[in-house]
Order: structure tokens, then C-alpha cells, then sequence
């Protein structure tokens, strides 16, 4: 089965490093224009020069609503169109009790984690999508699923999320709305708990590993392919097993 995305033109936000990068380079490799957006302009710069495709670049704070309609605007008069947005930047500004957050904590974690969402698809839909179907990819978190100490706002988001890609699908069709969860995966945003608990983890888990950027990148590109054409609504789990890890094995 080939995957490929030749013709389509997807953006990207928090795209200079981690999940996001790597699903940009995954999406331009399989022949889809890629726009990468991030609040700063040299580290956009930087990851695109890595990158093999047709790429551009647009400064943007996933959180601001004009920005959104700017940086959809400027990936349309780029490409001539726009197939394809991956919500994925997000930010975790507390880490600890949930009780424990200040305010200000606690409204930039929706600002970026919910409501840029929100409205970078509303955007996409009434400047291409509600014209030509195409497919939003949110990016949530198995801490959407389960609970966890320290995460509860950021997890809280992801929740959401994960709600609202249901009801986006449900609203937008036939434009396609999918949602990835991740579990543990190397970057410089999870540095703290792979530091912490990586080792112990990837030690429990049926894969022996933590996931590495690419491996969400590629479910990404699937998802966003014509071979997919018949999912969404749904959040697709990817965590090495961890929801399923016991404390054994049988070998046969």
C-alpha cells in the first residue's frame, strides 16, 4: 500500500522542533507543500532547512486568533490551497497539583492547548475547507485518556480536545476531523518526564521503548492520506502499549 500526499498542501503548527517538526518532514517526504508555523521565526527557519520538500515558514502564536486566519491566508496565496492543518502546538506551563495552578497558568494552557485549536480550524474551514473538503489532525495526549498527578490542567485540555474532535467531525463532514494521542515520546517538551521516568517506563512497556517524533509523524501522514478516507471523529492512541503493560510475558 502507498501512502502519499503528492498535490496536497498542509500546515503545520508548533512545527520548528519535536511531534511537529517530524510530522512536517513526514508530510513534505510523502509529496505534500508544507507550511510550519511557531512563534519564532529562526527556529522555523532552522528546522525547514532540515526539511526535504516544498516548505515555507510563517511566525505565528498558536494561541492568537488573528494569527490564525494570517497564517492560513499566507499558506493559501504560498500554495495556491490548503488540504491538510495539524493542530499541534501545545504548551504545559505547571506541572504539579491541579489545585496548585495560578490563573494565568491556567488560561495560557487553555489558550494554547484548546482554543488555538478551536479557532486555527475555524480558519482553515471558512477559508478552504467549507470550499474544498480536507482533514484536521489534533494532536491530544493519552493523559487525555487517563488520569495522572501533575499533568491535570494540561491533561484536561487534551480531554477537550479529543471531544472536540468528535464534534468537529460531526459538524464539518465530509471534511475529516482525527485526533493522535501520543504516549511518552522523546522531545525537548517531555525532557522533564523522560529524564524522570523514561528509563523505568520503556523498561514496562511491550515494545521496549519510548516513542521517537516519527513515529507519530507517521501515523500522521496516513491519517491525512486519501488511504484514510473513510476515518474520522476518532483520537488513535499510539504509546508503545503502555495502556496495555502488565507484569509479564509469555513466550511461546
Amino acid at each position: 500500500m502507498q501512502v502519499t500526499l503528492e498535490g496536497k498542501v498542509a500546515l503545520v503548527t508548533g512545527a520548528s522542533k519535536g511531534i511537529g517538526r517530524a510530522i512536517a518532514a513526514g508530510m513534505a517526504e510523502s509529496g505534500a507543500s508544507v507550511m510550519l508555523s511557531s512563534r519564532k521565526q529562526e527556529q522555523l527557519e532552522e528546522a525547514a532547512a532540515g526539511i526535504d520538500g516544498e516548505v515555507a515558514v510563517f511566525a505565528a502564536n498558536a494561541g492568537n486568533i488573528e494569527a490564525a486566519g494570517e497564517c492560513v491566508a499566507a499558506t493559501i496565496a504560498r500554495f495556491g490551497r490548503l488540504d491538510i492543518l495539524v493542530n499541534n502546538a501545545a504548551t504545559n506551563p505547571h506541572y504539579g497539583g491541579t489545585l496548585d495552578i495560578e490563573p494565568s497558568k491556567f488560561d495560557k494552557t487553555i489558550e494554547v492547548n484548546l482554543r488555538g485549536p478551536l479557532f486555527w480550524s475555524r480558519a482553515a474551514y471558512r477559508q478552504a475547507f467549507a470550499e474544498r473538503p480536507g482533514v484536521i489532525i489534533n494532536i491530544a495526549s493519552v493523559g487525555g485518556l487517563r488520569a495522572e498527578y501533575g499533568l491535570g490542567v494540561y491533561n484536561l485540555t487534551k480531554a477537550a480536545l479529543i471531544h472536540l474532535t468528535r464534534q468537529l467531525a460531526n459538524e464539518l463532514g465530509p471534511t475529516r476531523v482525527v485526533g493522535i494521542a501520543p504516549g511518552l515520546v522523546k522531545t525537548d517538551f517531555a525532557k522533564v518526564l523522560v529524564d524522570n521516568f523514561g528509563e523505568q517506563l520503556e523498561h514496562s512497556l511491550p515494545t521496549k521503548r519510548l516513542g521517537e517524533p516519527e513515529d507519530i509523524a507517521n501515523l500522521a501522514v496516513f491519517l491525512a492520506s486519501d488511504r484514510a478516507s473513510w476515518m474520522t471523529g476518532e483520537t488513535y492512541v499510539i504509546d508503545g502499549g503502555a495502556g496495555v503493560r502488565g507484569g509479564g510475558t509469555i513466550a511461546g
